[in-house]
């Protein structure tokens, strides 16, 4: 029994371990042999270098169409805003009919700012620059400024500071020189327009169109996970429809209260400041602020009590902003953490200044739902098999 070998189990010691050593190569018994690895170089420098050039012509190409790819964004953005409001009318009335009536309103608001607003704050603003110098003279008499210079014993000689910024902002020239000269000025003027117009034009075929382009969008997905991501998308062009209705609406708010309450102090400018308002609160997080502080600062040329009263209104108007008004809309709208709120804003805003600020809460509430529905049930599906005996620990 311990004598006898199984035949075909005796090892030999040449069978699996026998190896030839030729030169550099090792040759294995049963095994195939290749011919040794020779690395071309130049050619993978060639092909990187390509890869470099072709990188650099795609971020120049971007660069020269930044302009372009803003007036994208932007229509796209205002026509997924309007888009639930024409699935609104949709309900009583034909697609093409409720995107002539959204649009026409479009149109309307667009064409009374231009002949309406604008108008008033022209000559608002030329009434204000007419009686600027009077303005600084009873500031630089007020017992605010006079309070200051004694405070500061002499230091300071605040009226000759006044009378300086006086004769600096007369001065054509200086105007004209902190706007980059008056070509530079036309030229921001028509650029302006130009784009406003643009965008509006763009909004329309977007708006027409929004559903065939989703439709485009969904033949690149394969067929079997196309439902799920079509349902996905409608989530996400939801909450950024909802999110544009949100901002304008607490923009709306912040502007007609601001117009009030201007008016009832006798602020100067109060059509122009409810339109910094309004301007101001479309921006996330620090627009409402940056309004207020413009205001508040103009309105201290007029009065210091004047100023005093707007201080104290926006004090309290972003305080209810903020724990009332916004929390019940937004949270509606995309329902968004407000810890998430503040890091979106702030960060978009770092990335891609005002139009980063405007888009970065839909893409975080963008983000929240992806995770909701992707992220989150791909990860429950992960389950111990039935027969298992591990536990969770």
């Amino acid at each position: 029994m311990f004598g006898r070998r199984t035949r075909g189990t005796d090892p030999s010691p040449t069978q699996g371990a026998l190896s030839t050593i030729e030169g550099s190569d090792i040759k294995v018994a049963g095994e195939p042999t290749f011919p040794p690895l020779r690395v071309n170089a130049f050619r993978i420098g060639l092909v990187g270098g390509l890869g470099v050039l072709l990188s650099l012509l795609i971020g120049a190409a971007v660069t020269q169409l930044s302009t372009v790819l803003v007036y994208v964004g932007l229509a796209l953005f205002i026509a997924l805003g309007l888009d639930p409001l024409v699935s609104w009318l949709e309900r009583k009335m034909p697609r093409g009919l409720a995107i002539a009536i959204v649009f026409a309103a479009v149109i309307g608001v667009f064409a009374g700012l231009l002949f309406t607003v604008i108008p008033l704050i022209v000559q608002q603003t030329g009434n204000f620059i007419t009686h600027f110098p009077d303005i600084v003279t009873d500031f630089g008499n007020s017992d605010f400024v006079k309070g200051i210079e004694s405070q500061l014993g002499g230091a300071v000689d605040v009226d000759q500071a006044v009378q300086g910024a006086t004769s600096f902002i007369q001065d054509p020239n200086n105007l004209l020189a902190l706007g980059g000269g008056l070509l530079a000025v036309g030229s921001g003027i028509a650029s302006g327009l130009t784009g406003s117009v643009i965008v509006l034009i763009l909004t329309l075929y977007f708006l027409a169109s929004l559903r065939s382009m989703k439709r485009v969008a969904y033949r690149f997905v394969p067929a079997n996970k196309r439902k799920r991501f079509a349902s996905l998308t409608e989530d996400v062009t939801g909450a950024v429809g909802r999110y544009v209705v949100g901002q304008v609406t607490l923009a709306a708010i912040n502007g007609i209260l601001s117009f009030i309450f201007l008016s009832i102090i006798q602020a100067p400018l109060p059509v122009l400041f409810a339109f910094i308002a309004f301007l101001g609160s479309l921006i996330p997080l620090v627009g409402t602020l940056s309004g207020a502080v413009i205001i508040t600062l103009v309105c201290l040329l007029a009065s210091p009590t004047t100023a005093l009263a707007a201080a104290i209104y926006y004090v309290i108007y972003m305080q209810v902003e903020a724990y009332l008004l916004s929390p019940r809309i937004m949270n509606r709208a995309v329902k968004v953490p407000g810890s998430i709120v503040v890091i979106a804003a702030v960060a978009g805003g770092a990335l891609g200044s005002v139009l980063g600020a405007l888009v970065a809460i839909p893409v975080a509430a963008s983000a929240i739902i992806i995770i909701q529905k992707v992220v989150w049930p791909h990860q429950d599906a992960k389950t111990w098999p039935a027969d298992s005996t591990r536990s969770l620990p």
